[in-house]
């Protein structure tokens, strides 16, 4: 009986100590609550200048743009160069001081210089003390043309058609006449020659008989008649070679 007194009475004790600690024990304070507070205002730094003199830090240097290259000036346009419409002409000869003719009238003497002319076909003949007569066929263009007449030079390419007359019958052929000698090309091969000027003996025309005799020296004998029945193409031949071995003979420069 004691025990459960004794129990009893510690028991309210406990109790009676819990409920003076509940009203005897200190509230905690609120907590407060915080304010957000404004970010505080920037207020930008004036620079100073720098005074004369003074160089500015690099770090307080303002970076400078690069400078703008400027834009290229469109070019001008050059108008374009006409083409020349007129022609020019250098004329020289071999034969210092001959006389100039240009479609058969007198311009000067070479070497001549000659401007402002009409292109076009043009005849030049050149004549000089002495010498024969050259002629010369040039195209004129239009801008500077130069031109050289050679009149010492020799130059033979002549030809004919002609008849050989056999003992019987005859061949026809063509008959030429170079600086290396006379050739007769037929179809009758037995008539065919080739012979330079060392082996003629014989070279004469005939025109009242109508003849070109042509003799091999030491050898065979050709008469050459004209199909025509004239002796004026003969004539012709006959005559451009012996010009031209004539000037051989006189030393002229032999054409290339």
């Amino acid at each position: 009986m004691l025990n459960k007194t004794l129990v009893a009475g510690i028991g309210a004790f406990l109790v009676a100590v819990v409920i003076a600690y509940s009203l005897h024990r200190p509230r905690p304070e609120p907590a407060e609550v915080s304010t957000p507070t404004a970010a505080p205002r920037v207020v930008p730094r004036k620079v100073e200048p720098p005074a004369p003199g003074v160089s500015t830090p690099p770090a307080e240097t303002a970076r400078k743009a690069p400078p703008r290259k400027a834009a290229p000036e469109p070019a001008t346009p050059t108008a374009p160069v006409a083409a020349p419409t007129l022609a020019s002409l250098d004329l020289e000869s071999d034969v210092p001081g001959a006389s100039v003719f240009i479609d058969r009238q007198f311009v000067g003497n070479t070497p001549l210089s000659l401007d402002k002319l009409e292109p076009g076909t043009r005849r030049i003949q050149l004549t000089a003390t002495g010498f024969d007569s050259v002629q010369k066929t040039i195209d004129l263009a239009a801008g500077p043309n130069h031109v050289s007449i050679r009149i010492k030079e020799v130059s033979l390419n002549a030809t004919a058609s002609v008849v050989h007359k056999h003992g019987m019958g005859s061949c026809d052929g063509i008959l030429t006449a170079t600086l290396d000698g006379l050739r007769y090309d037929t179809s009758h091969q037995g008539d065919a020659f080739t012979l330079p000027y060392a082996q003629v003996e014989t070279f004469v025309v005939d025109y009242l008989q109508k003849n070109l005799r042509v003799k091999q020296r030491g050898g065979k004998t050709w008469n050459f008649t004209d199909k025509n029945d004239n002796a004026d193409l003969l004539f012709v031949f006959h005559r451009d070679v012996e010009a031209a071995r004539k000037k051989l003979a006189d030393g002229y420069a032999r054409a290339r």
